[in-house]
């Protein structure tokens, strides 16, 4: 945690006055206002204070800035937070809803029997979990698998915006009609949100089933392939364009 790292270095800043001057204790203001900020999880740049995990400059960091997340009350239910995998500069991002059981469990999104057939999606059109980047737009289970409510949203979704602006991911998909509505801010069916191509933070956006809902129903296997087709050659033209 930042909180820890930041106590750690004025135990060895303490440590380093003492060992200069004895026991007179000379301290540095900005030493004591940077813990205080710490401590309350916020930073400062420029002279402006912010929360700490918004400077984050990698995922690695910001998952240490972020994972004992408490602005909620799924934090007093959830077993693990549940970030996110993938590659850290993955052009491709998968999100979903919220964790699951297995999730929750694990601390990895997309486990379990859907995880499994996940993989094989994205193997049928020629990719694999570690081309992509997979999260949740939650980042701890709601208490039997409930939709996500608002308030949970308001205070997760911002992680998600952090985790896009340090991917830089070329394209996504929206794994399941929660996922789709939630993201986009709209009632609109899954069928009609299948059919269009949208954007989210600025980035191209496909949707999709949510892959337990092909266990439900396999009859909706045909057309989410027809989708990440759709998505795959999406994702072919923007590599092309780039081309010379």
């Amino acid at each position: 945690m930042a909180i820890d790292r930041s106590v750690s270095d004025l135990y060895r800043y303490l440590r380093q006055q003492r060992e200069r001057y004895g026991d007179t204790l000379y301290v540095d203001e900005e030493v004591i206002r940077e813990t205080e900020l710490a401590a309350q999880g916020l930073t400062e740049e420029n002279g402006e204070v912010t929360e700490a995990w918004k400077t984050a400059r990698t995922l690695e960091h910001l998952y240490d800035l972020i994972h004992d997340c408490r602005k909620c009350p799924l934090a007093e239910t959830r077993t693990k937070f549940v970030f996110g995998v993938g590659d850290p500069q993955a052009d491709i991002v998968l999100i979903g809803e919220a964790p699951g059981a297995d999730e929750d469990r694990q601390g990895e999104p997309f486990v379990g029997r859907a995880g499994q057939l996940l993989t094989k999606i994205l193997e049928a059109v020629d990719l694999s979990r570690e081309d992509v980047f997979i999260c949740n737009i939650l980042k701890c289970r709601p208490p039997n698998n409930r939709d996500p409510l608002p308030g949970e949203v308001e205070q997760c979704e911002p992680y998600l915006h952090k985790q896009l602006e340090l991917l830089k991911p070329r394209i996504m998909l929206a794994l399941g009609r929660i996922a789709a509505q939630t993201l986009l801010r709209t009632n609109d069916s899954l069928t009609k949100l299948r059919a269009g191509v949208h954007a989210y933070q600025g980035i191209p956006l496909v949707v999709t089933y949510h892959p337990a809902a092909l266990l439900r129903n396999p009859n909706w296997k045909r057309p989410t392939w027809e989708d990440v087709q759709k998505f795959r050659r999406m994702y072919d033209e923007l590599r092309n364009a780039d081309l010379p």
